[in-house]
């Protein structure tokens, strides 16, 4: 259940039975021909698909996240690491001073993995798309598929006025860190693979995320 669709007093008898709550994570940035909002849009669907049939309340994804590389394509704000590891720390410390106990980060973008540094016993944190299960199901589809390739190209976060391209493109690795260099190597901003596939395809891997998620969430 979304937080967005709660009160607080809802919220107060949550915490009679229960002290788990959801913070999902995201970044706004370049993701191609895809939503600049990619990884916030599916943070946050990830994590209320997976939480729905548990119960448990997530709240609004951080949609702000580390993407200092794509700092050359409009649109992808960043911010320090030291800045955002700070602030998602101190949110976590506000909820524990409301009743909440047990913390599940969802993160949907691979530059936020500093945060792993707050996971502990009450803290747990699940890179979503990463995990071994769906990461199994997009490399027996397509060992390429990376970043803003079909793999992240769902209805929900595709852009109805552009048109995708045709076919598969070679792997694109990022290994400078000059955002005008990551820029020239990457070109579109694709890392790889097909562009896009039948969706069945990629709803087999939105469901292992989703099923990978709630095991993440019930046993903490």
């Amino acid at each position: 259940m979304r937080i967005a669709d709660l009160n607080w007093m809802q919220l107060e008898h949550y915490l009679e039975g229960d002290d788990r709550i959801i913070l999902p994570l995201g970044s706004t940035e370049q993701h191609a021909y895809l939503s600049l909002a990619t990884d916030a849009i599916l943070a946050e669907k990830v994590a209320v698909d997976a939480a729905e049939p548990l119960g448990v309340p997530v709240l609004p994804v951080l949609a702000y996240g580390l993407t200092p590389y794509f700092g050359a394509f409009p649109g992808s704000p960043s911010v320090r690491e030291e800045t955002y590891v700070a602030f998602v720390g101190e949110i976590l410390e506000s909820l524990r001073g409301q009743g909440f106990r047990r913390f599940l980060i969802v993160n949907g973008h691979g530059g936020n993995k500093p945060v792993d540094t707050l996971a502990g016993p009450t803290v747990k944190v699940h890179h979503w798309w990463e995990g071994p299960k769906t990461m199994a199901v997009v490399r027996g589809i397509d060992p390429d598929a990376s970043h803003a390739s079909w793999m992240e190209n769902y209805p929900w976060n595709r852009l109805r006025d552009v048109a995708m391209p045709q076919g598969h493109k070679p792997p694109a690795r990022r290994t400078a860190t000059d955002p005008r260099e990551v820029r020239e190597q990457i070109g579109d901003g694709s890392f790889g693979g097909d562009y896009q596939r039948p969706d069945e395809d990629a709803m087999r891997v939105w469901r292992a995320g989703v099923e990978e998620t709630r095991e993440v969430l019930a046993s903490l």
